[in-house]
């Protein structure tokens, strides 16, 4: 099977990031943490304009009709960037679902509630995504109007690691909302995408580490000279390109079990690449002027969505269990 990337994927991968680089660069990402807006509204049209949310949406139905590894392209982007706002969420609801209407334009913000946990975005929210429990057949729903109001009215806010991502929990018993296909292939689905911002994430990071040890000097030299940092970045690039080729063979293959290894592998390189990269710069890494300590941040709360680790280990441990049966001779 050919993993490499086609002409048009490059292209594809080259636009999004000249999008981002130009519309959220670092000075607009630092004028949206100083101003406290998590989910800018005319970045969030800028980028329905652009594809982002209806990629996988039929031509025929308004959108670009392509499938989920370019999605993971868009989304290992997004993660370079740190761009804020509940993009799985959002990108799922305007085409896999295509049940949110202005989900595909840019012009509805789309949250997920899975399992009690704290809510990101939730204030933002124009609909809330309700998953259910982590198995096989999982009931999905979608929450919007007066039912979404008065779900908000009653969330508490809950501090967060990372400026830009606000939570909420949410203390009333979801009941009402539209019925959505099993909430297993969505999680698989959200799991993979958080994996690519991971990967993104990861990858950047990296970049940083390998600046900062070529310009920084110390005793007339780099520090990246030095055994040890040589040692940190060499880590780092091993893991991301890990991760890297974990996160696109499943999105060609859409296994579940190689879904649940990516998001492991891509959460393992997005918070260890971070650390990795405040120790390569020094004390300089934990101010905040430095960006490092937002990618460490964002990786911790992202590895907490869609699939934990715990959940993933589980889902890897069953098909492990499986395949030794199916050698075995058992049915």
């Amino acid at each position: 099977m050919d993993f490499q990337l086609s002409d048009d994927q490059r292209a594809l991968r080259a636009g999004i990031r000249e999008l981002l680089t130009g519309r959220f660069g670092r000075d607009r990402m630092r004028a949206a943490l100083d101003a406290g807006v998590a989910v800018d509204r005319g970045m969030w049209g800028e980028l329905g304009a652009a594809g982002f949310f209806a990629l996988r949406l039929p031509e025929a139905d308004g959108g670009v009709g392509l499938g989920q590894p370019e999605s993971v392209l868009l989304f290992e982007e997004a993660g370079r960037v740190l761009l804020p706002g509940p993009l799985a969420a959002t990108h799922l609801a305007a085409g896999a679902l295509g049940a949110v209407k202005g989900a595909a334009d840019g012009g509805a913000v789309v949250a997920v509630l899975d399992e009690g946990r704290p809510v990101a975005h939730l204030e933002a929210a124009d609909a809330l995504i309700v998953l259910g429990p982590v198995r096989p057949g999982g009931v999905a729903r979608v929450l919007e109007g007066d039912a979404l109001r008065e779900l908000v009215r009653a969330a508490r806010p809950v501090r967060s690691l990372d400026p830009l991502t606000p939570l909420h929990r949410v203390t009333a018993g979801v009941e009402d909302g539209a019925p959505l296909p099993g909430a297993t292939p969505l999680r698989l689905e959200g799991a993979l995408l958080a994996a690519a911002e991971q990967l993104g994430s990861a990858a950047r990071t990296t970049e940083m580490a390998v600046q900062h040890a070529r310009e920084r000097e110390q005793f007339g030299s780099p520090i990246g000279a030095f055994q040890a940092v040589k040692h940190l970045c060499a880590q780092m690039l091993v893991r991301a390109e890990v991760a890297r080729t974990a996160v696109y063979a499943a999105a060609v293959t859409a296994d579940p079990a190689e879904i649940a290894g990516a998001k492991l592998l891509a959460d393992e390189a997005a918070v260890r690449n971070a650390r990795d990269c405040l120790q390569v710069h020094g004390g300089m890494g934990f101010t905040w002027e430095a960006d490092v300590h937002l990618h460490l941040k964002r990786a911790w709360l992202r590895a907490g969505e869609w699939l934990r680790a715990a959940e993933a280990e589980e889902a890897l441990a069953a098909d492990l269990c499986r395949v030794h049966a199916c050698d075995a001779g058992d049915p």
